[in-house]
């Protein structure tokens, strides 16, 4: 077995099934044989808010703007966001993002998660 994996992050399943409309979800943790990285690619359409936020035990996450424009809640944060900005979010911190009028494309990096995962989803949560 090589020492590297190549996997086009577009190949693997939207993992939201159209359950969604306007949100896709590629995620490619277990794609990569990494018992180290999670890497994710997340598309949300114009103007799309997701009024589901997320925070975890454990691991910090980074963004990285591919396309777009849009906002990031963080905790009682608004951020704007575009293109190739980085964002780092602590493991506590509650995250949802929304889209600008063009859309929002973002990759996302994990780091090591627990085997019986780590996130900790919080409905309802970005809803003003």
């Amino acid at each position: 077995m090589p020492d590297y994996t190549l996997k086009n992050i577009q190949d693997v399943e939207d993992s939201t099934g159209g359950r969604f409309p306007g949100v896709e979800a590629r995620f490619a943790r277990k794609h990569l044989d990494s018992a180290e990285l999670g890497v994710s690619l997340f598309r949300y359409g114009p103007g799309f808010r997701s009024t589901m936020g997320h925070s975890h035990r454990e691991q910090e996450e980074a963004y990285v703007v591919v396309s777009g424009s849009g906002r990031v809640k963080l905790d009682d944060e608004i951020v704007e966001l575009g293109p190739w900005d980085v964002l780092r979010v602590a493991p506590q911190v509650i995250r949802a993002f929304e889209a600008g009028p063009d859309g929002l494309e973002l990759i996302a990096v994990g780091g090591r998660r627990p085997a019986d995962g780590d996130g900790v989803p919080v409905a309802d949560w970005w809803t003003e």
